[in-house]
């Protein structure tokens, strides 16, 4: 399937064809990670629930910055 890359306000983007955002159960405001590789880019639909678990572990790790080092040495 091709898609074309359009100007949108200052920046480039992509229009995803209805169907295809259906097929995956995406709409408006969901976010996709972008990767890159040697043979091209891909998207792929992001984790929110493992993006929450990520930020939780962050401010604990935050938290509990020295102990934490403590216990690493």
């Amino acid at each position: 399937m091709n898609v074309t890359i359009r100007k949108i306000g200052n920046s480039e983007g992509v229009i995803l064809p209805r169907e295809v955002l259906e097929r995956h159960n995406l709409k408006s405001g969901d976010q996709l990670v972008l990767h890159e590789n040697d043979q091209g880019i891909s998207l792929t639909a992001a984790d929110q629930h493992f993006d929450r678990q990520l930020e939780a572990a962050q401010e604990i790790m935050d938290q509990y910055k020295v102990a934490l080092q403590k216990l690493a040495e």
